[in-house]
Order: structure tokens, then sequence, then C-alpha cells
């Protein structure tokens, strides 16, 4: 018969593998948009993103807009294969004109989707903790005003994927502090603030505990002080990525 402690001992061991289940649903919504933005914006037939695995040993096509989108979606390449492995592991765009010709080219990989271009742009996604992914955009219009400067363009909607996946990233890493500190809380008959203050440090950022219990604390104070907390964080916030207005 499985008793409460039985429970709690599995919401305890599971918590360090929900990371990426416990993430905002608007991540893969917005990851969705930048690829279908990407691919009308360039006139392109089709625009993929594939991210690196935790252990960078494959990349993952996790979202895909336009042509072969369907087959190419859930697949999974070793992060040297073809031309988004080049470009994850070198860490600079490309512009490939004749995809046939170039020896990075995964030709063989193409045809399994049942879409082969014939030419392309790749960039990489990166964030300050590395290399995030690649970007992708296939036969789009090189003829369109503006297109010479598409590579620097694609880097745009690269710096936003960026943005969302740290996001979503951190989130996650709060929410299996958060859910070992319940467990811990609930084997203690403790509450969840004193729960969190006292549990064990996130092994990736041990200041993510604190932040946790900053906010289990919170969640208990007056509503202007709710309020006045999550303006100074917006305003951190905008500051960290020099969006926020200062004196000149």
């Amino acid at each position: 018969m499985t008793t409460a402690e039985d429970l709690l001992q599995e919401l305890a061991r599971v918590a360090d593998a929900t990371g990426r289940a416990v993430v905002p649903a608007s991540t893969a919504e917005l990851l969705n948009a930048l690829t279908e933005t990407a691919r009308q914006l360039f006139g392109a037939q089709a625009c993929s993103l594939a991210l690196l695995t935790d252990d960078e040993s494959e990349l993952v096509y996790t979202v895909a807009s336009g042509a072969g989108a369907d087959d190419v979606t859930g697949m999974r390449l070793p992060s040297g294969t073809g031309v988004a492995g080049w470009v994850v592991q070198s860490g600079q765009p490309v512009s490939v004109t004749d995809a046939a010709q170039d020896p990075r080219f995964a030709s063989d990989v193409a045809a399994t989707t049942g879409y082969v271009p014939g030419s392309l742009l790749a960039a990489p996604v990166t964030s300050s903790s590395g290399a995030l992914g690649v970007l992708t955009v296939l036969d789009r219009d090189a003829e369109r005003p503006g297109a010479a400067y598409d590579l620097q363009l694609l880097q745009l909607f690269c710096d936003q994927a960026a943005i969302a996946l740290e996001a979503a990233r951190v989130f996650g890493r709060a929410g299996r502090v958060l859910l070992r500190a319940l467990s811990a809380a609930a084997a203690e008959g403790s509450t969840l603030a004193a729960a969190l203050a006292a549990a064990t440090p996130d092994r990736q950022d041990p200041r993510l505990s604190e932040v946790a219990s900053l906010l289990a604390e919170l969640a208990q104070a007056p509503r202007d002080a709710q309020g006045m907390a999550v303006r100074v964080l917006r305003e951190v916030l905008a500051f960290s990525t020099g969006s926020a207005s200062r004196p000149v």
C-alpha cells in the first residue's frame, strides 16, 4: 500500500527531472511564432530551430515552420551534423547559396524530411551561459529589398529565442527547488517558506533557493508590498537587459 511518505519520497525523487515540464506554456508558442515570423519575413520556404541537449551531444529540432516541418520537428542528430552542427560548434552564422556543393550540408538528412533546400541561412542561438542551438532559414527570397542584411536580421531572431529559452530554463530550475521544498515542508510539517529557506541550494545556481524563499515569504505580505516588489523586480530585469532608462 502506498503511504503518504512514499508519495513524498517520489515527489522529491522526480523533482530534479521536471525542469523541462515546469515551464511557461507561452515559451513553446513564442518559439513557434518566431520561426513562422522569420519564415514569412525572409520569404523563405521553411525555418527551423534546433536545440542542444543538456550534454551537447545532439541537436533536437524543436520547432519548424513551412516545407517539411512535420518531418523535421522532433528529429535528433549528432551535434556536429550538417550546417547546423557547424554553426553551433563554431558559433558563427553562415550563408550557403548552393547547399548541394557545400561539404557541410547533410543532404542525406535533408532527403528524409521530403524537402531538400537549395540555399540556407543559419545562425547560433546563444546566451551568457553558452550555445543553446541554431536557427535555420531555408530558400529565402534573396531578391527582396534589404536581403543583403539577412544574416544580421536572423541574429535578432536568435537573440529573441535565446531570451525565451533562458527564461524557461530559469523557471524550470526554480520549479525543481519549489518541488523539493514542498516535499520537505509536507514531510516535516513546516511552512513552505521555512522549507525553502532551509532547502539545499540548487546545484546549477545556489541563489535560486534564496529567490524562491523570498517569493514564498512575499506571498504572505500585504498587497501594496507585493506590488512594490513586482515593480522593483521589473526594473532590475530591465536594467540587466539594457532596456531600462538611465540618467544622461
